[in-house]
């Protein structure tokens, strides 16, 4: 029995080592330098093509709400 206490002693040390480096590995990546165009980029990225705010009037009906829209 005193193995077994010995290697789950050492993998448990060994596995949040792990995970530690895991955790500074992946937010040394995001922080890198050069990352803010490519995080700002990505995050515009829905407005890219927009011309103006779309309007609730201009906006077609879709979903279960659209016929009760049409009946009226």
């Amino acid at each position: 029995m005193e193995t077994y206490d010995t290697l789950r002693y050492f993998i448990s040390i060994a596995s949040t080592v792990t995970m530690f480096a895991l955790f500074v590995g992946v937010v040394l990546f995001l922080f890198r330098p050069g990352s803010k165009k490519v995080h700002e980029e990505t995050s515009n990225m829905i407005f890219r093509n927009d011309d103006r705010p779309s309007l609730a009037h201009d906006a077609p009906r879709t979903g279960r709400h659209a016929d009760k829209q049409e009946a009226k």
